[in-house]
């Protein structure tokens, strides 16, 4: 099982897009400060999140999330 994710920054107008096969523990490592490219915007909530079969179902929503519609869409989850 695939999972891609939204977190949205508490602090920062950031919402960050991936992909992870144990969400939970993904999302711990961001909030923990244990990834580079989302420390400073640290602490995170999930705003999005949805389970696949495979990766590859996984990475088009991915890709579709990190679009400009995707996030427009992302934003208006608020």
């Amino acid at each position: 099982m695939f999972f891609v994710y939204a977190l949205k920054s508490e602090i920062r107008n950031y919402i960050y897009v991936g992909l992870t096969n144990d969400l939970g523990k993904r999302v711990k490592r961001h909030n923990d400060g244990r990834e580079r490219t989302t420390k400073p915007y640290r602490p995170f909530r999930i705003i999005y999140s949805e389970s696949f079969e495979t990766r590859i179902e996984a990475r088009k929503k991915e890709i579709f999330l990190k679009s400009g519609k995707g996030k427009e869409f992302l934003r208006n989850l608020e």
